[in-house]
């Protein structure tokens, strides 16, 4: 649709970018009403907006105005959707299973990445480019008949399912909700005041800084490096999505290993589990500007995405340990920093390989990687030292 509308590369960043400036604002509203109308209607309300939207988005290029309207609605419908699924997991999901739900659960992303990356170009030939904006709404939609389907409201969780370890093992538990499966006021300045909260925030931040640099920057790496077009690899390119999606599933089974198998505590289980996918994740970034064939940077690119998918079953699964009733708040919030650290990310690697001479500079490349590896490792160092894994909030 741009090139047929002859527009230029700043216009077509600006439509772009217009999506993330929807989904982050939307982030903690979302899981604010979540956590007071529960996940299950608000899941219906996102899919039901976007899948709308998308459908009755403008497909002439050259009406910029109104497709950034329709990209910045769909943004702010989507922005509902992660704190509202960690809503509703944190009410069905007892804590031994969290991590193995949210990484099931969130994990679709990656593989919905890796299909579309395979499936859509040949749909755009055949149907046109607007097209695809049809196909994505009609998925939309086709999901949500299937949640009306299966989706339930929330259970009574205070006599149901425990919402903490506490609970699991006979312990009274904390709450002082106002009701059966009701929350009490959302404790904002006790979460915001919290170093355990932060320490998921900046963890959140750092994940989605190094993801978002290599997603967006991985056609200009393999043209300017490697010397080939991403598009032109086939289902090679799909490759470190596919792995990233597994990996985020082994994530969540490794840390509800640690805790039924080890007897590890909830806290140091999410630890290592972070650990070991934020310490791996930052080897591999230093290696990708290394890569000397193209298999090499597929392999290397692989290894990233694969160790940061690994890393969720720490952080992204932290804010159900110590805040069950409140998660798709927390959630929101660290969510809206790590949608925020991708528009900072790409920036800033733009501005490195400019200032290095351009993507054709290897050392621009090492510079901004050695970036990403060192901000993934300061988030690793604030989470060992500030995560907590027993419920704080109640």
């Amino acid at each position: 649709m741009a090139k047929t509308a002859g527009l230029d590369e700043s216009v077509k960043g600006t439509v772009l970018s217009a999506f993330y400036w929807g989904y982050a604002v939307s982030q903690v509203p979302g899981g604010w009403a979540a956590q007071l109308y529960g996940g299950r209607i608000m899941l219906i309300i996102s899919f039901f907006l976007w899948s709308l939207v998308s459908f009755f988005t403008p497909t002439d290029g050259k009406d910029t105005f109104s497709i950034i309207v329709a990209r910045v609605c769909v943004g702010v419908a989507q922005g509902f959707l992660i704190p509202s699924i960690h809503t509703v997991l944190s009410q069905w999901i007892p804590p031994h299973e969290r991590a193995r739900a949210v990484s099931l659960t969130t994990s679709g992303m990656y593989l919905g990445s890796a299909a579309a990356m395979w499936v859509l170009p040949t749909v755009s030939r055949f149907f046109g480019a607007p097209s695809l904006l049809k196909v994505d709404g009609g998925l939309g939609l086709a999901w949500l008949l299937l949640w009306l389907l299966v989706g339930r409201e929330i259970p009574h969780r205070e006599t149901v399912i425990p919402l903490s370890m506490n609970e699991m093992n006979g312990k009274p538990g904390l709450s002082k909700g106002t009701g059966k499966g009701r929350p009490a006021p959302t404790p904002w300045k006790r979460m915001m005041s919290s170093m355990a909260v932060w320490a998921i925030v900046i963890n959140n931040f750092s994940f989605h800084y190094a993801f978002y640099v290599i997603m967006n920057w991985l056609p200009t790496y393999f043209n300017s490096v490697l010397k080939v077009e991403l598009s032109s690899l086939g289902w090679l390119k799909t490759l470190p999505y596919i792995i990233m999606f597994l990996m985020s599933n082994v994530g969540g089974w490794a840390g509800d290993w640690f805790i039924l198998k080890q007897k590890f505590p909830v806290g140091r289980a999410r630890k290592t589990v972070n650990t070991l996918g934020m310490i791996s994740s930052a080897i591999a970034l230093m290696l990708m500007p290394s890569a000397n064939s193209i298999l090499v940077g597929v392999a290397v690119t692989t290894l990233t995405l694969g160790a940061l998918g690994f890393s969720r079953g720490g952080f992204s699964v932290n804010h159900m340990d110590i805040a069950p009733k409140y998660a798709g708040v927390v959630m929101g919030i660290s969510n809206t920093a790590g949608t925020l650290s991708g528009v900072i990310g790409v920036a800033v690697t733009g501005v490195i390989l400019d200032y290095e001479g351009g993507a054709s500079n290897i050392m621009g490349w090492y510079h901004a990687h050695a970036l990403c590896a060192v901000i993934c490792l300061s988030a690793m160092a604030v989470f060992n030292a500030f995560a907590r894994g027993e419920r704080l909030f109640d």
